[in-house]
């Protein structure tokens, strides 16, 4: 037994309904893991714990330059100061800002391991340095001029920022990844100067939407390259909504290597995939000869990309390699696009891409607003203490004079010359190398040149159309910066059509053609032996299990299973067990309800017609192309209502039905009685007092009915030798001829 626990004093129990308690203790959750770990800020792009390693990082003078630190420190003093959370956490935070693989514009500059493009680890926080980049100090820049709002940190001893100033379009350029609660955000990064364009049009036409920005940003910009295969109509789609995503392909290039020979290099692998688990999986593909085309795959990666995939053969067309390869593998990978921000801080939103953009821009306005009142106050200070030094020059004898001979000098100046408190300070606190000539007249210049300053800022302050110039000026100052010309600036991702295959050529080319044999057992265990195996008195069932059938095709064959529910569903050969074992449960492969069977099973052709039948006689044609279905749930062609059930399908093989039910009697009519159609529950094949339909066969009239006995013996009735069993279809018919099968069935 535990300690046991007291109650609380009477008066003191508070009754809370448990689904009210959950609702309010989950909401909490909820907005702390919005609001405060997962989303990004509209303004600057950035979610707290990556703002406040920044802002830690300022706070230890690690600006760009500067002499770098152990990333140890940097994280123990966030960790410490303002985000009181594991330290691992914060340390993978700082490595993700500093790869240039996973950041376009890595906003920390790292020295030592900071992982790879493998996936490897980076080395521990120990023995790791950094500091700043330039982008991190440009979202920095003016924090110190009461550019942003702080708060006070986790403990109250210390303050953080709300947001940082950022004069660099954080948000669209880095990107961002989040999962928080009920809401995720996925935006890819961007390039910097084509978002310095869209941000100049916006100034210049401030309801431009998102489908005109698209001139000036395309699309994105991955820190990996590749290349984006979507069609412009789906981009500008989810730059207009903020939902979407893009398709990302590796880039790649035919060399040759002599005599006819040639290898496909790539050199570019879409962005967030690891290069070694790519290799990995294509070398999986290869042994389990899922990818026929290629031979083998190397890397001979140093600092670029290099990956070598060797075809199979000389002759194999290489495009159609790689799209099989695109098909399997990560070298083609879907990048989701989901701006779910948080707009002013507060509020979490899906925007677009002109959305975003103006929420930068008006931030920026914000900041220079601020800005300019703050240096505003800062020059009414100097101006202050500088018209307190004109004073004292004027009257220099008497100042000194009262200053020797007062005990109390600071009131006394006051009264004397009108001083204010701050300007007596200043005098007091004046040096005596201050008082020579020189120093008054570059106090005299000093105080000219602020007065100027003072009235330029607030004409700033006062119209807004020079404020929005000047913001131009800073984003054009910043488009020089990270131009297309530069090394960080310049487009990585290009932008392609993906080449046009036929989809029969695409599946060829993933599965190697080989010959296999189909075995169905009678519990609805499916496996492919290898080759074209005649004889399966070998093939091992499980107890009380026995073989169903079993037919010839090839690893690269669609199979069709037709089920009593009515179903038609289609299975690719490639994808069934091997022979080893007792194979799988077909209902692993399709969704097959417990009660439902698998009636027959074949290799598609294509082309041919079907006669589908249910228990209680009905029937119709159908087409094969018709029943191909694509998903696990298959495609519903013969409608059945319970107890009635699928029970035969007979390929169309001449111009009359044959029909025979469990009550041994058979009818004999022409095909054209029955309608062909894409789906239905048919029409009266043949009529039963008992039972029902037990086969059914179509046969060419000028070469009769044909059977085989249970004895093996072969039997064949001519048309006019049938006479009387011919009829119409829902005629009840005759007892079967002499000889037919006990079985009753016609094969």
């Amino acid at each position: 037994m535990g300690k046991q626990l007291i109650p609380p004093e009477r008066g003191e129990v508070q009754e809370i309904a448990l689904r009210e308690a959950l609702e309010e203790r989950y909401l909490a959750y909820a907005l702390s893991t919005i609001m405060h770990r997962a989303l990004p800020d509209a303004r600057d792009g950035l979610k707290p714990v990556h703002r406040r390693i920044l802002y830690g990082m300022r706070l230890l003078r690690l600006d760009p330059g500067t002499a770098l630190k152990k990333s140890a420190k940097i994280v123990g003093d966030v960790m410490g100061n303002f985000h009181p959370h594991g330290d691992q956490a914060i340390y993978d935070a700082l490595v993700r800002l500093a790869q240039d693989f996973s950041s376009r514009f890595p906003l920390v500059d790292g020295q030592g391991n900071f992982g790879n493009i493998d996936g490897d680890n980076p080395a521990a926080m120990r023995y790791t340095e950094a500091r700043m980049t330039e982008v991190a100090r440009l979202l920095l820049d003016g924090i110190d001029e009461d550019a942003a709002d702080f708060r006070p940190s986790y403990d109250g001893q210390s303050e953080e920022p709300v947001v940082l100033p950022a004069a660099f379009p954080n948000l669209l350029a880095n990107g961002s990844q989040g999962i928080a609660v009920g809401m995720a955000t996925s935006i890819p990064p961007h390039n910097a100067a084509e978002l310095c364009e869209a941000a100049l049009h916006l100034i210049d036409n401030p309801n431009a939407r998102s489908r005109t920005l698209l001139k000036y940003v395309p699309g994105p910009d991955f820190p990996t390259g590749g290349l984006i295969v979507d069609p412009r109509a789906e981009i500008a789609e989810a730059y207009t909504t903020g939902r979407g995503s893009f398709r990302v392909r590796a880039r790649w290039s035919q060399e040759d290597t002599g005599r006819g020979t040639w290898v496909a290099v790539v050199t570019e692998i879409p962005w967030l995939v690891q290069k070694s688990r790519l290799v990995e999986r294509m070398a999986e593909l290869i042994n389990e000869k899922k990818l026929p085309l290629v031979a083998d795959v190397r890397d001979e990666s140093a600092e670029d990309i290099r990956l070598v995939i060797e075809p199979r053969a000389r002759t194999v067309d290489p495009a159609l390699m790689m799209e099989s390869l695109f098909k399997l593998t990560e070298l083609e990978s879907r990048i989701p696009l989901n701006m779910n921000v948080l707009i002013k801080g507060r509020v979490p939103r899906v925007i677009g891409l002109a959305e975003a953009l103006r929420e930068w821009l008006d931030h920026r306005r914000d900041v220079l607003v601020r800005r300019s009142n703050y240096r505003l106050k800062q020059i009414g200070n100097r101006l202050e203490v500088l018209g307190g030094y004109l004073i004292a020059y004027l009257n220099l004898d008497r100042v000194i004079k009262i200053i020797r001979t007062e005990d109390e000098p600071k009131p006394v100046l006051i009264k004397a010359f009108k001083l204010s408190d701050v300007q007596a300070d200043a005098i007091l606190n004046m040096r005596l190398r201050n008082l020579r000539k020189l120093e008054e007249m570059e106090i005299r210049k000093e105080d000219k040149g602020l007065r100027a300053e003072k009235k330029t800022i607030e004409e700033l302050l006062k119209s807004e159309k020079k404020q929005w110039e000047t913001i131009a000026d800073q984003i054009k100052e910043l488009r020089e910066k990270f131009g297309r010309k530069t090394p960080l600036g310049k487009r990585r991702t290009d932008f392609a059509e993906a080449p046009e295959h036929d989809e029969a050529a695409i599946e060829e080319a993933m599965v190697v053609r080989e010959p296999i044999t189909v075995v169905l057992s009678d519990k609805g265990w499916v496996r492919a032996l290898r080759g074209h195996v005649e004889d399966l008195a070998n093939v091992a069932f499980k107890q009380d299990d026995k073989l169903k059938l079993s037919f010839f095709a090839e690893t690269t064959s669609k199979l069709m299973m037709f089920a009593t529910n009515g179903r038609f569903y289609t299975l690719e050969a490639s994808k069934l067990p091997g022979g080893r074992g007792h194979g799988e449960p077909v209902r692993l492969f399709i969704d097959l309800e417990q009660e439902g069977d698998i009636v027959t099973m074949f290799p598609f052709q294509g082309g041919r017609k079907f006669l589908v039948a249910s228990h209680q006689g009905r029937g119709f044609l159908v087409s094969e192309d018709e029943v191909l279905g694509t998903t696990r749930k298959g495609k519903q062609v013969l409608n059945v209502k319970a107890p009635d059930e699928a029970v035969a399908v007979a390929v169309v093989e001449g111009e009359q039905v044959a029909s025979i039910g469990e009550n041994r009697k058979m009818v004999i009519f022409p095909i054209e009685q029955l309608p062909e159609m894409a789906r239905g529950s048919g029409v009266r094949l043949q009529r039963y007092k008992d039972g029902g339909l037990s086969d059914v066969k179509t046969f060419n009239g000028a070469e009769g009915l044909g059977w085989t006995d249970t004895a093996g013996r072969a039997f064949s009735l001519t048309l006019k030798e049938l006479a009387d069993w011919r009829g119409n279809r829902a005629d009840a018919g005759r007892l079967a001829p002499k000889g037919f099968p006990r079985s009753n069935k016609f094969r």
